[in-house]
């Protein structure tokens, strides 16, 4: 199995829960495989990178968080792959739009990017009002997430038919700090979730 972990907003390739599943699984299941691109990148691009990457692999998964479960879930969509999905960003326009304003756009993300509204527009175009099969999907979410509304997360996954598996703590933040205690679950239904693809 590879498994590629897509990062969130402002985070990058060596984030914490990125390397956290990587060394887990270098530890207890050197059988499966953790990517770690870099989406540092405009929007569309981001999606071009990733499906590089799947398309050059076998018995691929997603595990995205934040805006990279935004990612997920239109990859997920696109080539018929399960994914993991930590406190998503469900609609990530109007979410930017909220965070920094018409006022700090342009924004900087890093040296090399700097986040625009044309590619805001991208994101927005990229929105999936209903996900049709959201049953190879597995959305953790936290009630204390201080960016994104859980709610809004438990709504959209809820209303494809057939749903998500959907689990939310109480308590928890957007970071999702006791995510190495999911590792062992999530790669359990990422694992199931392909064997029913053969």
């Amino acid at each position: 199995m590879n498994i590629i972990y897509l990062h969130g907003f402002r985070s990058h390739s060596y984030s914490i829960k990125g390397q956290q599943l990587k060394q887990y699984c270098q530890q207890n299941h050197p059988e499966y495989s953790v990517h770690l691109p870099d989406l540092n990148m405009p929007p569309l691009e981001a999606l071009a990178h990733i499906s590089g990457y799947m398309q050059m692999l076998d018995d691929v998964v997603l595990v995205g968080s934040s805006l990279g479960g935004f990612y997920a879930t239109h990859l997920a969509v696109q080539h018929n792959c399960p994914a993991v999905l930590i406190n998503p960003a469900v609609h990530p326009y109007p979410l930017f739009m909220r965070l920094f304003g018409q006022g700090q756009i342009p924004l900087q993300v890093t040296a090399d990017w700097t986040l625009d509204e044309p590619q805001l527009q991208q994101l927005a175009a990229m929105d999936i009002p209903i996900v049709q099969d959201a049953s190879k999907l597995l959305v953790l979410l936290q009630q204390g997430d201080e960016v994104l509304d859980y709610r809004e997360a438990q709504r959209y996954y809820n209303q494809a038919q057939p749903p998500s598996m959907i689990m939310t703590e109480v308590g928890g933040n957007h970071a999702m700090e006791n995510f190495a205690e999911k590792i062992p679950m999530l790669l359990t239904f990422l694992a199931l979730a392909i064997t029913k693809e053969k």
